[in-house]
């Protein structure tokens, strides 16, 4: 789905974006985050940044915050619901240095950050990437 854009893309085209990168997932991952909001932000906020300690807040591109798949139960209040951030800025200056094609990346950040929702680690998911 590459896409040429005459401006920098906003928020609402990484929300489309998003979107169609989570429509193309197969529906056995799919319905596992149906309920998931993706929230499309151009920065993380001052609290995350200071959590992940962050050297600046270009250094983060999404984040999955909640409890995840395999740490869930039945018997659990939950007390914060689950989301998947993605970062306008990061990304589109992550996609400005590496030429990738913008929808690939977000993609892949998506699916980095459903990992986590599924309990999977970075380096986890770094295995799974190398091998694939």
């Amino acid at each position: 789905m590459p896409r040429k854009f005459n401006t920098p893309p906003d928020l609402a085209d990484l929300d489309l974006l998003a979107r169609e990168a989570l429509a193309s997932l197969p529906e056995v991952l799919r319905r596992h985050v149906a309920d998931v909001p993706i929230r499309i932000e151009d920065f993380p906020d001052a609290e995350t940044e200071k959590e992940m300690d962050l050297d600046s807040p270009f250094d983060l591109l999404g984040l999955y915050r909640g409890v995840s798949l395999d740490r869930k139960s039945v018997a659990d209040a939950p007390h914060d619901i689950d989301i998947i951030f993605l970062y306008r800025r990061p990304i589109l200056d992550y996609w400005s240095e590496t030429g990738e094609d913008l929808y690939h990346v977000v993609r892949h950040v998506l699916i980095h950050e459903i990992g986590h929702h599924f309990g999977l680690s970075d380096e986890e998911m770094e295995r799974i990437e190398e091998g694939a």
